[in-house]
C-alpha cells in the first residue's frame, strides 16, 4: 500500500509575532504607533501591508527590517531574529524605501557596484548581478550618469537595483512606485511580479490600492496600529460584502452607523 501523500506546507519566511512600537510624545505620555501586530509572509508570495498615513506602515517595515527596535515582540525573516541575528538578517533582505539617498557623484553602474561589493562580492561577480539589472530595470540608457543627473523615475530604478543587487530571498518595498511616471511604475511592477514568480518573499506598502489588488495574495489593514483585517482580496470581499480594496477598507475603518429605527 502506497504511504500517503504528506501535504506541504508554504514556508513562512517573514514571521512578525506581537510587534508594538512606542514613541514619547510632548506630554510625557506614549503613542503606540504600533499596537500587538502579528502577521506572516510565506515564500513566493507578496503580502501588501495597507493603510493611511500614520496607521504604522513604515515603522513595521523599519522594524522588519532591523533599522528600528520594537519596544515589544519579535520578528524573524528567513528563520534569523531581527533583534539577536542582525548581521544574517542583512544576508537574507532587500530593502527599499522612496526616500532612500543615493550617491550624487556615482554613475548608477558604479553605485551598484559599489554595494555589491559592500555585500561582499567578488568585483566581477557584483560587476556581473549590476549587468543583469540595468538590463531588466531598463536602466542602460542612463547607467554611466551621475546619479545626481537623474530623473525621480530613473532613481528609484537604480534604488531598486541597488536593494536587490545581492539576490536577497526577501524584499521590503516601502512606497516602491511613489511620484514616478506611468513607464517608470509599469516597469517596477513587472520587475516585482518577476520576483514573486521566481520564488522570491515580497512584502509592499502602497497608498496605490489598484497596484495592491493586481499584485498582492494576502493584504493585511492596519489602521492606528492594528491589524483590522487579513486576508486574499476575495476573503476581504467576502467579509465586508465591497468590490474595490478602498470601499473594504472604508467598510473595516469607519463602519456605516446603523440605520435609524422607523418612527
Amino acid at each position: 500500500m502506497a504511504p500517503a501523500a504528506v501535504e506541504s506546507r508554504p514556508v513562512n519566511m517573514v514571521v512578525a509575532d506581537n510587534l508594538v512600537k512606542l514613541f514619547p510624545t510632548p506630554t510625557g505620555q506614549e503613542k503606540r504607533a504600533v499596537d500587538g501586530l502579528s502577521f506572516r509572509v510565506a515564500q513566493g508570495s507578496i503580502y501588501g501591508l495597507l493603510g493611511p498615513n500614520g496607521a504604522g506602515k513604515t515603522t513595521t517595515l523599519r522594524m522588519l527590517s532591523g533599522l528600528m527596535a520594537p519596544s515589544s515582540g519579535t520578528a524573524l525573516l528567513a528563520g534569523f531574529d531581527v533583534a539577536r541575528q542582525p548581521n544574517q538578517v542583512k544576508s537574507v533582505l532587500g530593502f527599499l524605501t522612496a526616500n532612500t539617498g543615493l550617491y550624487q557623484r556615482l554613475t548608477a553602474r558604479e553605485m551598484l557596484v559599489y554595494f555589491g561589493q559592500l555585500h561582499r562580492m567578488e568585483p566581477q561577480r557584483a560587476a556581473g548581478r549590476a549587468e543583469e539589472l540595468i538590463e531588466w530595470l531598463g536602466i542602460r540608457d542612463f547607467a554611466d550618469l551621475r546619479c545626481g543627473a537623474l530623473s525621480t523615475g530613473q532613481k528609484q530604478r537604480v534604488n531598486i537595483a541597488r536593494a536587490l543587487i545581492a539576490d536577497p530571498p526577501i524584499l521590503i518595498m516601502d512606497e516602491p512606485t511613489l511620484g514616478l511616471d506611468v513607464l517608470s511604475n509599469r516597469i517596477i511592477l513587472e520587475y516585482i511580479r518577476r520576483e514573486r514568480d521566481a520564488g522570491k518573499t515580497l512584502i509592499l506598502s502602497t497608498h496605490y490600492l489598484d497596484e495592491a489588488e493586481s499584485l498582492c495574495d494576502r493584504i493585511g489593514l492596519l489602521h492606528e496600529g492594528r491589524l483590522v483585517a487579513e486576508g486574499n482580496l476575495e476573503e476581504l470581499r467576502a467579509l465586508t460584502g465591497r468590490e474595490r480594496l478602498s470601499s473594504i477598507f472604508l467598510a473595516l475603518v469607519q463602519p456605516e452607523p446603523p440605520a435609524e429605527a422607523a418612527a
